[in-house]
């Protein structure tokens, strides 16, 4: 299974994201995008199979994931500061692969039915999707 997880900004949450999943799911080939060199680096601490940066690599790599995951700002242009551009919004919503968004409400969007909780909660969560999707 290919995992693409897409982070921007300090990479923190992607870090997070790629620990976990490393930690639970062992076979998983995990790629970490960063839509900056910043956000990619810090993601590579955690040990994914490969890294890239920047617009071309993430669209690049929507193409051919089974999941993608990353704060929920990714799938809306210009948020997570400006850094997820038009086309990186579509290369995600577009892809075939399941989506699982962390609700981050960073991007001045909020998802009715969703409360607000931890990271820690939702990476828990993340971890059991990953589990239904194998």
């Amino acid at each position: 299974m290919k995992i693409v997880v897409i982070d921007g900004q300090g990479g923190g949450l992607g870090k997070n994201i790629i620990t976990q999943i490393k930690k639970e799911l062992s076979q998983a080939e995990i790629a970490a995008l960063g839509t900056n060199s910043i956000a990619t680096a810090s993601m590579l601490k955690a040990g994914p199979a490969f890294a890239a940066t920047g617009e071309n690599a993430i669209i690049h790599n929507c193409k051919d994931a089974d999941v993608i995951i990353g704060p929920l700002g990714v799938g809306f242009a210009h948020s997570l500061h400006g850094e997820i551009s038009p086309r990186i919004a579509y290369a995600v919503s577009a892809s075939p692969a399941r989506k699982i968004l962390i609700p981050i409400s960073k991007c001045n969007v909020s998802v009715a039915g969703v409360a607000e909780n931890t990271i820690s909660h939702y990476l828990d969560e993340m971890i059991r999707l990953l589990r239904e999707q194998q």
